[in-house]
């Protein structure tokens, strides 16, 4: 099968290539499974979870099985004992979207779950933003965009970089990637982009950068290096600080180390983070001079005490006065996925609706491991002091833990607890191998749907191009069959099928629109263009204009750079005003290289692996692991051979890429390579296919946000010399 780009897309994204091949490839599942062991001995913690056979079954059996363990559990436990754990990105459509299907589904049938809040990409920013600014999605999806940096911009500043692999993707599609074209033309203008990552790379070949190859963790002091420049110098916006900010004078007290007799100087930043501290001085002094974006990666804040990062480019920011300026200010998450840089759609897009969940309990996305490990276990969060659930039932659909959760030998302990795990899923993942029950179900080009996303103009009718793989079925089918059975079909479907839903769910955006096509027409033709809202700064420019007429969300309604609330909750790992706090995991002889497990560029996070663009960036089989040559030579290591990368919590394979473009000391390795693990050592199994969450920390950013710590951690590699073993993590399991 050839895949065809949509012809306006300037820039289209390469990991279409993955849908060539992977309709009918040996991954798929092809009829429901069930673990012999929760047959034959019925629920219950299990270590087999992983390792033992599956027994194929009949759909009417599964589902009455099925049915039967959902009121059990319901019965004895209610709806607390229940995670919804879905998470993940199982479809562009807006009607056969997992997570909203299976959230509507226990919401109808159980009456809720325990939920997840927040994500893996942004679960720092997402929580400490709100205290300083604003939320995330409400201010940063309409704020600074691409055509202002073109016409605009004189100088970015990228912590993190904005690589273009990760604005390949956005929830709900892009139809243009406008982004290498707009910084493209933003550099022959005359923007200059600074890059301050370990990865040359994290910016794209257009940008012209200067790169500074920043030691990784230390971006923070950078930050309050150049900041302290600001002050000492008199180049900070006094009358902006004054007019639009809170807190600068315990922020400043902090920078000039009134309170701990440390000023945070260049020196003292550049001698953390190995940058020269001229250069940072002369970096301070351009921004202030030029109009100047910030911008920050969701990598910086995917690591121990990750909120730091976050507000502290924001405290930079306002001390250059800059934004809510057209291309200037600060731009958090820019260039970390679609939406961001563009302007949001004036009319709604179709929406599933999710029903009301009764349950209040829920943890943060990132802790699950915690919760099933511990269950009535206190934690922190946001100020607030809360315990995890008792869980026996986890039911997921449309997403792959064993890709985005860290210290995979714990979630796989963590797994062996609950009673009965129930899996969507559409091919053989580490996930559906754990699950005790396994329901295939049909991919994106099998279905019809209509794919939409908030921040881009062109809805489309998603029309499947080929029948469902052997017997697999659509998600909304599977609950429609499970909620007959538990006597609630009319409310979950609502006496529609799929095509009925989707004539429903366009109605809205219809009716906002007035004279827009009906749903036949819109269908006949295959897309249709939605308005957009003015490019005018959104909410941050409208503070900008008068922030007193448009305050921010902020208890103050200001930019706040000391926090009087965050203060109040005590946390020492996330105190009142950002500040420098190093990570606890540091390099040391054992451990002297510094891993960063980034998404990948040949597949969004861990879907279609085994397609052909994601194969064909591998070697022998396996994901590459970049290393600079000079780290590849002191261990015999050239390059295409294949490395151990370990550390205490576990190792992976992986094929050496030697590359300049990686700082030295640093090992790049992108997450989403399906975890494999070697059978033999059941306690921290060899992962031999390259899954680098076998290495990262499980732990929370910090006590406020309680964020995935995923983006790097510290590891040894070796030259592996023993005999390779097989990949196996596309081969069905026995049974299957």
């Amino acid at each position: 099968m050839s895949v065809i780009p949509h012809p306006g897309d300037p820039a289209p994204s390469p990991i279409l290539g993955n849908f060539s091949d992977s309709l009918r490839h040996r991954a798929r599942i092809a009829r429901p499974m069930v673990r012999r062991g929760w047959l034959e001995r019925g629920p219950g913690p299990s270590t087999e979870r992983g390792r033992e056979d599956f027994v194929a079954l009949p759909w009417d059996e599964v589902l009455d099985r099925l049915a039967a363990e959902l009121e059990r559990v319901h019965g004895a436990h209610g709806a607390e004992a229940v995670f919804g754990g879905s998470y993940g990105w199982s479809s562009a459509g807006r009607f056969h979207h997992a997570q909203s299907q299976v959230h509507r589904f226990l919401n109808v049938a159980l009456g809720g779950y325990v939920r997840s809040v927040n994500s893996y990409s942004a679960g720092a920013s997402q929580v400490i933003l709100p205290h300083v600014m604003g939320s995330l999605e409400g201010l940063f999806r309409h704020a600074v965009t691409w055509d202002q940096v073109e016409r605009e911009t004189e100088l970015v500043l990228c912590f993190g970089g904005m690589a273009l692999k990760n604005s390949m993707i956005a929830s709900g599609g892009v139809s243009r990637h406008v982004e290498p074209g707009a910084i493209g033309r933003a550099r022959a203008r005359g923007c200059r982009f600074v890059l301050v990552s370990p990865l040359r790379d994290d910016l794209p070949s257009q940008a012209e950068a200067d790169w500074l190859p920043i030691t990784i963790g230390t971006d923070v002091a950078l930050m309050l290096g150049l900041c302290h420049t600001l002050a000492v110098e008199g180049l900070h916006d006094q009358g902006f600080l004054h007019s639009h900010a809170v807190g600068y004078p315990q922020f400043e007290s902090y920078l000039l180390g009134r309170d701990d007799g440390q000023a945070k100087d260049a020196a003292w930043a550049g001698a953390i983070c190995g940058i020269d501290a001229g250069r940072i001085t002369a970096l301070a002094r351009e921004l202030a001079q030029k109009r100047s974006l910030i911008t920050v990666a969701h990598g910086l804040q995917r690591a121990q005490y990750g909120e730091q990062p976050v507000w502290a480019a924001a405290a930079l920011a306002a001390m250059l006065g800059q934004i809510g300026l057209p291309g200037g200010g600060y731009s958090y998450a820019m260039g970390t996925m679609g939406h961001y840089g563009r302007v949001p759609n004036a009319v709604p897009i179709p929406t599933m609706p999710q029903g009301r969940n009764g349950v209040r309990a829920f943890i943060p996305v990132a802790r699950i491991s915690d919760m099933l490990l511990n269950p009535g276990a206190g934690f922190d969060y946001n100020g607030q002091s809360l315990t995890y659930p008792d869980i026996r039932l986890v039911y997921w659909a449309g997403g792959n833990p064993f890709h985005h959760h860290q210290d995979l030998n714990r979630l796989r302990e963590a797994f062996a607890r609950v009673e009965t795990l129930v899996v969507h899923e559409t091919a053989w993942t580490a996930t559906a191998r754990h699950a005790d029950i396994v329901l295939p179900v049909t991919m994106t080009l099998e279905r019809d749907d209509i794919g939409a996303g908030g921040t881009d103009p062109l809805m489309l009718a998603m029309k499947g191009i080929a029948p469902p793989f052997a017997e697999s079925r659509d998600d909304f089918a599977i609950f429609a069959a499970l909620a007959e059975r538990l006597g609630v079909a009319q409310d979950f479907t609502e006496g529609r099928d799929a095509a009925a839903w989707l004539r429903h769910l366009y109605e809205p955006t219809r009716a906002a629109l007035g004279g827009a096509p009906d749903f036949d027409t819109f269908w006949a033709r295959g897309e249709m263009v939605l308005p957009s809202r003015p490019d005018d700064g959104g909410a941050l420019g409208a503070f900008r204009r008068d922030p007193a007429a448009h305050p921010l969300t902020t208890p103050s309604g200001r930019i706040e750079m000391f926090s009087d609330t965050v203060a109040g909750f005590g946390y020492d790992d996330c105190p009142g005003h950002p500040c420098w706090l190093p990570s606890s995991e540091q390099p040391d002889a054992r451990h002297p290289l510094r891993v960063i497990a980034n998404q990948p560029a040949t597949r969004l996070h861990s879907q279609l692996d085994f397609g052909a663009h994601s194969q064909s960036s591998k070697r022998a089989g396996r994901e590459v692991a970049r290393l600079h040559p000079a780290d590849a030579a002191a261990r015999g290591i050239a390059d295409g051979d294949v490395i151990r990368i370990f550390n205490d919590r576990g190792a992976c394979l992986a094929a050496a890429g030697l590359s300049a473009d990686v700082a030295p000391g640093v090992v790049q390795l992108a997450t989403g390579a399906w975890y494999d693990p070697l059978p033999g050592n059941e306690h921290k199994p060899l992962c031999v296919h390259g899954n680098p969450n076998v290495l990262t920390r499980d732990i929370g950013t910090s006590r406020l946000a309680q964020g995935s710590c995923g983006q790097t951690t510290v590891a040894q590699v070796e030259r592996f010399d023993g005999v390779l073993p097989p990949i196996r993590a596309y081969d069905p399991p026995a049974g299957a």
